[in-house]
């Protein structure tokens, strides 16, 4: 035969089909396909020596190998998958943008103003005491606290301005009219809606109080010396106000101006004991954030406090210490201020309680 000739138009173009072998030119059987396969064919050799016809043999799975060769770009496409996977978690455990911690709030501020007495402390049951005292329109307990109606303001809807009245009332609910708290045994339920920003301060108010205008625990919330005062009635006679404005775009203030009347007794004291009343004036002033409305908390900002009958010698920073039933205040008035002295003129550090602050039972104690 003359062998293979090109066709009558010429020797194919590059890339087109071809006949004969030329047709698998471009399969190229590699080392891993070879090894990975599952029979194998004999031998010339091998052929002669075996009776049998077959021309090939099952490899046996020993001989064979399993086919997970890798190719130096597969091993280094993998190890760049474990690094970014590795990298991720690294990252999410370590991450450089996390939220900045929340600035401290702008601290309390407390001024407290002992009233004392010129004569004794009138005594009699404590339903005689509120009916014949200022406080006998007063509601008792958290109806004395009303809301105003809520209103939208130029920035803030009627949900968040009712949501601060609200939060504000809870407030004076619990840091005035609680038992718990008045009896100085609680004072979680008043440091759980401060904002996080004032707790460290509210912390150091109960750890170290101090008639120092910032770190008062009596300015948080009233409470009494559990050794020397007991409530003798739970019912505290309230009545006051809430006022809501904003303080900017972004705040609302709400002021909280209440009169709380107290009946108590010596502790320890059954009640065969006359109860007294004591009286306690607290305007409260509240910051509220968009964040605060949110998150249902509060910052207070300044708490200005009258209250009696108190000795002007005592020191109301950690309790409140009533003089009771039949006690007269000592003459430990503040000092004498002088105007030709130079400096600051002193702010005034006890007052005196008015007569017609004192109930006026019908048949009161000594």
């Amino acid at each position: 035969m003359s062998g293979r000739e090109d066709p009558p138009d010429g020797a194919p173009e590059s890339g087109g089909p071809t006949g004969g072998d030329e047709e698998y030119g471009a399969l190229v059987f590699d080392e891993s396909f070879v090894q990975a396969a599952r029979l194998q064919e004999y031998s010339a050799q091998e052929r002669f020596a075996d009776d049998s016809h077959a021309a090939v043999r099952s490899r046996p799975a020993a001989e064979r190998k399993t086919g997970l060769t890798f190719s130096k770009q597969g091993v280094l496409l993998c190890l760049l998958i474990a690094m970014a996977f590795g990298t991720a978690i690294y990252m999410g455990i370590r991450n450089p943008y996390h939220t900045p911690p929340q600035p401290a709030a702008e601290p309390m501020r407390i001024s407290l103003l002992p009233l004392a007495p010129r004569d004794a402390v009138p005594g009699a049951e404590s339903e005689d005491l509120f009916t014949h005292s200022p406080a006998a329109a007063f509601r008792s307990g958290a109806d004395g606290v009303t809301l105003p109606p809520a209103r939208r303001s130029e920035h803030f809807s009627e949900s968040e301005v009712l949501t601060a009245l609200t939060s504000a009332k809870e407030y004076v609910v619990e840091s005035s009219l609680d038992p718990e708290v008045l009896t100085g045994g609680a004072a979680r339920p008043v440091r759980l809606l401060l904002n996080p920003g004032q707790q460290r301060q509210f912390d150091e108010s109960l750890k170290s109080p101090r008639n120092d205008g910032s770190y008062a625990a009596t300015g948080w919330m009233v409470r009494f010396d559990p050794e020397k005062t007991a409530l003798a009635d739970p019912r505290v006679r309230v009545d006051g106000t809430l006022v809501v404005k904003e303080e900017g775009p972004a705040a609302l203030e709400v002021t909280a101006d209440h009169v709380f009347a107290y009946a108590v007794r010596p502790a320890g004291g059954g009640a065969q004991e006359a109860a007294s009343l004591f009286t306690v004036r607290r305007e409260v002033r509240f910051h509220f954030t968009r964040e605060d409305l949110r998150d249902h908390q509060l910052s207070v900002r300044q708490v200005s406090m009258r209250a009696g009958p108190l000795p002007c010698s005592a020191d109301p920073s950690d309790t409140l210490v009533p003089l009771l039933a039949g006690e007269k205040a000592k003459e430990d008035g503040p000092a004498g201020t002088n105007p030709y002295a130079d400096g600051r003129s002193a702010v005034p550090t006890c007052g005196a309680l008015a007569a017609n602050a004192q109930p006026s039972p019908r048949n009161p104690s000594p």
